[in-house]
């Protein structure tokens, strides 16, 4: 139309959205009227989610539209706009729905958090390995992450991660390093999925042991997210390799210290989890349960030589501090 393109957004690899234009990321004006806008919200809240960010980078906005709009500029769309943005509010916190592992390259452009996706495929379709090798990127990556099990484009996770297992990954997210994503009646329940332009819930009646769960789960994990994050080794026997089917972490300040274990599996699991603070021997300890209150009490020389012997049902759960 008169040389100018109008177009509808969207990620190249699906169907343009029939209700959202495309701006031109590599323009200043849009620019500048972004970190206006983004500015203005922030007056209002202490943080802003950006839909889709990575395809306002340089070479994904080239990628897909750089025949209509022409060479990108030398400076990225993210770090231009933040800087602005965090002029008026130095303490806002920027979180970017990544995909395609660009989170790393949207956190060195200025974001806070980036959505974990890989994450969530791995827990909710593949093994404890697979997750174990997902939290071996280094610490500051992962506080850069954001944890979810649910969000307006995934189905519910009362229907993806039914019963233990995703209880089990609910307390994976909600004690790891980074942020945690709760998503609205997840915690009830709710299995309806709505589409984002829907605001009309149908009627569900929340479940009572979802409910109480997540809640436990939420106040124990405020409890322990504090000072050094580390995963932790496990050690099996010969004739019983089920030790490679937990998630095991630790977290410690000064005190009390925690560990997590998790049983990703549908079978039974034993281990001795190798704990990883000196002068643990020549006393005894007590080790609570955050989650059910049960109290174990544990010889130190035990706990440092041999480590913390766990026997867990499928999907089992201790997240237990050391007193």
């Amino acid at each position: 139309m008169n040389g100018r393109v109008l177009a509808h957004g969207r990620d190249p690899y699906f169907p343009p959205w029939p209700d959202v234009a495309q701006l031109n990321a590599f323009d200043r004006g849009l620019r500048d009227a972004t970190a206006a806008v983004l500015g203005d919200i922030g007056e209002q809240c202490d943080g802003i989610r950006c839909d889709m960010a990575m395809l306002l980078t340089n070479e994904v906005f080239a990628g897909t539209w750089g025949r209509h709009v022409g060479p990108a500029p030398d400076e990225e769309f993210w770090p231009y706009v933040l800087g602005r943005v965090r002029e008026r509010h130095p303490g806002i916190v920027m979180i970017a729905e990544a995909y395609w592992d660009m989170e790393w390259t949207l956190q060195r452009q200025g974001f806070d958090h980036c959505y974990d996706k890989r994450l969530y495929d791995r827990l909710a379709g593949e093994d404890a390995e697979s997750v174990r090798k997902h939290l071996a990127a280094d610490r500051d990556y992962q506080d850069g992450l954001l944890r979810f099990l649910e969000n307006h484009d995934e189905p519910r996770a009362a229907t993806v991660l039914p019963g233990g297992r995703g209880r089990a990954a609910a307390v994976a997210i909600a004690t790891l390093p980074g942020a945690t994503l709760w998503h609205d009646g997840q915690f009830e329940g709710r299995r309806t999925r709505l589409p984002v332009f829907l605001a009309r819930f149908p009627d569900e009646p929340a479940d009572p042991d979802s409910v109480s769960f997540h809640r436990g789960l939420l106040s124990a994990a405020g409890s322990i997210r504090r000072g050094e994050w580390r995963m932790l080794e496990t050690r099996g026997w010969p004739d019983n390799p089920s030790h490679r089917e937990l998630l095991t972490w630790a977290w410690h300040g000064e005190t009390p210290r925690t560990v997590v274990v998790i049983n990703f599996s549908d079978q039974p699991a034993q281990a001795r989890v190798e704990l990883p603070w000196p002068g643990l021997a020549g006393r005894s300890w007590q080790l609570t349960d955050l989650l059910d209150g049960r109290i174990f009490t544990r010889d130190g020389d035990e706990l440092a030589g041999g480590g913390l012997f766990v026997d867990l049902p499928p999907w089992g759960i201790h997240v237990v501090t050391l007193r």
